[in-house]
Order: structure tokens, then C-alpha cells, then sequence
């Protein structure tokens, strides 16, 4: 049973939907919010506590709804505010916290206050964005670059000044420097948490403020010249990680805390996320957790580089709350990453329980459940704007963003009568919902059960993590809280692996055990692990 006190969020498991994708109940190929609420009691039934929606706000989707232009409505591709208001009701009657994205690094140029701001040099709203003059030879006024697209400056002849945008040049930044923009966004916040929200992952948040001073980002120490990004030849030291964000944070914090059992998770990305994460979440006036990129983007499985991810995280007094994805609508499916050696109910089952065993709140991104893998998008029907910014380099975003399989046997597997928005991956078709819930042994069910493992054991909830050795390919994991230890191993690579347990436990007898395999534990003791093999036993 999902635990629904005021500190619900901590160890909490959260699934992630993208909304354009998860169902269409319109039939205009387009998934929506009355979507959403349709498939709430399937979600329910995982045993997550929560939900995060992706932006769903008025947007000319030029990223997709990372463009809002309007942050207190719902674009009419996803329905109304009343279908939200039913979506939150619904949810709640199921027991599911409802999160939603806020993206207050920048808006859409649709938006009204980039209109006003970028009408003339004099006006409320001039200084809401980013604006500057150019050099004298007429070119940006520094060497920022923008994350997907190459410079990050943009000429707008109305104001004969560039403006500054982290990604796209449809998505001029805040100035987040300025009190009055603080100001309207956190009346944003109030506004959807007045009609029920539980809480808030904040987009990008890193990215929220630059340096007044426009001085040039200095050039990257692990520069490689051949990538597709030029952003990644600069160290974005004047772009992201400012000195005032935290204090902003706070203001957020503040807010959230007049309302009941609410959460804030903050995306950090970057090189070095880490001192980022947890000074946006030190002590008890900033946000209650933050993730960022280190699963999303590790291609290979190794022990020592998850103890070092995990072990970061120390629980020291006034630490925040770390959270982990393994997938999500930015990064590859993370069935298409990992152990590509073992057979595929295989290493759903051994990246599963891995993740059951993190110390951190989880994020279960669409079809994760199901063991989907990356999808392969034909070129001409790419529609991620990174993708066709830099393909061939990058395939994009879209092979993770195709719509979910409902029905094997449907048209479009059961997302829309019409034709989708990207295609349906036809190898995903023999994965769909409907044919794994007849299947006990099918990765749903086993993600059911995994699920419902962890909900039941506070120690994999709550407790403390510590690694009893640094074996290289073997990881072994105990997690205590309270009365109750909990025992992960999990061997990670393709030979098979002795595996010893500390002394201090050796003997001790299993109470419950989730594992790979169906061979029963009775005890802990001496045991040769299968490529792919893992287990959790609680003592």
C-alpha cells in the first residue's frame, strides 16, 4: 500500500508519462489527458505512488511542450483544465500523487511576456528575458552555445538585440535574476497547486540563471572536436549552476510547504551534478530531492560504477534526497543500454531488481514495465528537433517517445484509431499490455511483483545503503532500517560468479527473497550466480 504521509515522496516510486504518447482518446493520434485518466487504474496497479505528467500547457510545440505559452492552461491537443481537474480526482481516488513539470529556465517566444518583452527596449516586461547588444562587428555578444542547435543567441530586429536561449531559439530564457519574473512564476506554482497538484519536477532547473556579466564560457577540459554538440566544447560555467538559484529554490520551497504532502525533484544535468544536486536539496528550505543523468547516460552496467553513483549519497545530516532513472522521454530506453549479452527476460529481471534495491526515489518512465526497447524512427518521420538538427549523429529523442502498446493485435497496437504522431514500433507489438497480463511469468507481472517487494520492505524504501565489497563484476548491496536488512547481488557479468556474503551474515536465514531465477534461498551463504542472476532477501 502506497504511504501517503506527509513524507510520502521519500523512497517513493513515481511513473513517468509522456502524454503525446501514452493514449489517444480522440482519435487525432495525439495521446491526451482523458488518455491519462482512462489507463489510471492500470497505473494504479503497478504499485507506484505517483505519477509525472510531462508538459501538457499551451505550447506551439516547437519542443514539444518544453515551449510553454501559457503556463496555467492545457493545450487543446490534451484536452481542457476540466479534463485536468478529472485526471487529479481520479488519481487521488486511486491512491496516485499527481507531479507535474514546471519549466521555468524559459518559455516559448509565443508566449505574451516574450511579446511585450521583445516590443521595444521600455516597457513592464523588457527585462524579463535575456536581451543584449551586439559586438561592434554585429556578431553575439559572447561564445555561449545553445545545448542542442550551436549558438545561443538569437537576433530579434524589433529591439536590434540578441536574446539568450539555453535550447531552441523558439525558447527564449527568463531572466530569472529579475523579482517580478520570480514572482510570476511561483504564482504559476500556486495556480496548479490550488487545483490538486502534489507537487513539481522542475525542468532543466540548473539551467535557470546566467551570469549578468555575459563573460564567455571557457573551453571544456574533455573537449572532443568531433561531437554533435558544440556546447559539449565549452565548461558552462556562466550558463548553468549560479550562486542565486539556490536562494530562488527556496522561495519555491516556501510556497509548496503551504500546501499538504507536497514534493520538488530538480533535473541537474551536467558534467559534475552531483555538489549541484545536493546543494539544491542541503537541509529543510530547498527542494526535497534531485536526479539527473548519471544512469540515463551510463552505457555500460558496472559495479563499480553504481557503487560510486549510489555512494555519493551518504545520508549526512541536512542531505537532500537523492531520485534515479533508468530511463525517461530525453535518454534510450534502458533495455536497449544494458547486458545486451543475456537473453531479454533476463535482463529485464536483473535491471529491475537493481533498481529495486537504490537508496533514492525511483522514476518509471512509460513502458519500462513492460520491457520495452529503444525504437528505431525512419528518418522521415523523425520529429524530435534535435534529431533532425543532427542526424545522422543522433537518432534524436523519438525512439523513446513512440506511443504505448495497449493491444498486440489493434491498429496502432491500441493507442489511436488514427494514425500516431511517431509509429508505433512494430516490435513492441508482442510486448503490449494485454498479452503480458496474461502471462504470470511476463515482465509485467514480475515488475508487479518487484514493485509491490519494495512497497512492503521499508528497509528498501527508507534505509541506509552500504557496499560490503568492491568485487569488479559482482555488486552486493545491504540496505537496513530499523529492525529489517535487506541483501541485493546481482551479477552484472556474462560468466558466472562466486559470490560470498560478509561474515556478520553469513547463515542468516531468508525470510523473503525476490530473485532472477526459481531456485529458492533458504539462507545466506556461498553462492555461484549466472551471468544475469540477481537477487533481493530480506533477513
Amino acid at each position: 500500500m502506497a504511504n501517503h504521509s506527509n513524507t510520502w515522496w521519500r523512497g517513493a516510486s513515481i511513473y513517468q508519462i509522456y502524454p503525446r504518447s501514452y493514449q489517444d482518446s480522440n482519435n487525432d493520434g495525439i495521446g491526451d489527458l482523458p488518455g491519462i485518466t482512462s489507463r489510471l487504474e492500470y497505473i494504479a496497479s503497478l504499485g507506484v505512488d505517483g505519477i509525472w505528467i510531462s508538459p501538457f500547457f499551451t505550447s506551439p510545440m516547437a519542443d514539444f511542450g518544453y515551449d510553454v505559452a501559457d503556463y496555467c492552461d492545457v493545450d487543446p491537443i490534451f484536452g481542457t483544465l476540466r479534463d485536468f481537474d478529472c485526471l487529479i480526482k481520479t488519481a487521488h481516488q486511486l491512491n496516485l500523487k499527481v507531479i507535474i513539470d514546471q519549466v521555468y529556465s524559459h518559455t516559448s517566444d509565443q508566449h505574451p511576456w516574450f511579446a511585450e518583452s521583445r516590443a521595444s527596449r521600455r516597457n513592464k516586461k523588457a527585462d524579463w528575458y535575456v536581451w543584449a547588444d551586439p559586438r561592434k562587428d554585429g556578431s553575439p555578444p559572447n561564445n555561449w552555445q545553445s545545448v542542442f542547435t550551436g549558438a545561443a543567441w538569437t537576433w530579434d530586429a524589433r529591439r536590434e538585440q540578441y536574446y539568450f536561449h539555453n535550447f531552441l531559439s523558439q525558447q527564449p530564457d527568463l531572466n530569472l535574476h529579475h523579482p517580478a519574473v520570480q514572482r510570476a512564476l511561483l504564482r504559476v506554482a500556486e495556480f496548479w497547486l490550488d487545483r490538486g497538484v502534489d507537487g513539481f519536477r522542475l525542468d532543466a532547473i540548473n539551467h535557470g540563471m546566467h551570469d549578468p556579466q555575459l563573460r564567455n564560457n571557457p573551453i571544456a577540459s574533455h573537449t572532443h572536436y568531433n561531437t554533435s554538440r558544440p556546447y559539449a566544447m565549452q565548461a558552462p560555467i556562466r550558463t548553468t549552476n549560479h550562486r542565486n538559484m539556490p536562494a530562488f529554490l527556496g522561495d519555491i520551497r516556501r510556497c509548496v510547504n503551504r500546501y499538504q504532502q507536497t514534493f520538488t525533484v530538480a533535473e541537474v544535468g551536467g558534467v559534475d551534478p552531483l555538489p549541484i544536486q545536493q546543494l539544491y536539496t542541503a537541509g529543510k528550505n530547498h527542494l526535497h530531492s534531485a536526479y539527473g543523468f548519471e544512469f540515463l547516460g551510463l552505457s555500460e552496467l558496472r559495479a563499480d560504477a553504481i557503487r560510486s553513483i549510489l555512494g555519493q549519497w551518504t545520508g549526512a545530516p541536512n542531505e537532500g534526497w537523492p531520485a534515479w532513472a533508468f530511463s525517461n522521454h530525453d535518454a534510450p530506453r534502458v533495455m536497449s543500454r544494458w547486458c545486451q549479452a543475456l537473453p531479454a527476460s533476463q535482463r529485464f529481471r536483473l535491471i529491475t531488481l537493481l533498481q529495486m534495491v537504490l537508496r533514492g526515489n525511483l522514476f518509471i518512465y512509460q513502458g519500462e514495465e513492460l520491457g520495452l526497447p529503444q525504437a528505431h524512427v525512419p528518418f522521415d518521420q523523425l520529429q524530435d528537433p534535435e534529431a533532425l538538427k543532427n542526424w545522422p549523429q543522433t537518432q534524436g529523442r523519438d525512439g523513446a517517445r513512440t506511443p504505448f502498446p495497449w493491444q498486440a493485435h489493434r491498429i496502432h497496437a491500441g493507442f489511436s484509431e488514427a494514425d500516431p504522431w511517431l509509429p508505433v514500433n512494430q516490435g513492441h507489438r508482442v510486448l503490449a499490455r494485454n498479452q503480458q497480463e496474461k502471462d504470470s511469468a511476463s515482465a509485467l507481472n514480475f515488475f508487479r511483483r518487484a514493485m509491490t517487494f519494495r512497497q512492503e520492505h521499508d528497509a528498501l524504501r527508507l534505509g541506509k545503503i552500504t557496499f560490503p565489497d568492491n568485487h569488479a563484476h559482482l555488486l552486493s548491496a545491504i540496505r537496513h532500517h530499523s529492525e529489517e536488512t535487506c541483501v541485493g547481488v546481482f551479477n552484472l557479468s556474462s560468466r558466472k560468479r562466486r559470490w560470498h556474503p560478509p561474515t556478520a551474515l553469513a547463515g542468516s536465514t531468508v525470510q523473503q527473497v525476490l530473485q532472477t531465477n526459481t531456485t529458492p534461498l533458504q539462507s545466506l551463504k556461498s553462492l555461484t550466480l549466472q551471468p544475469g542472476e540477481g537477487f533481493i532477501a530480506v533477513l
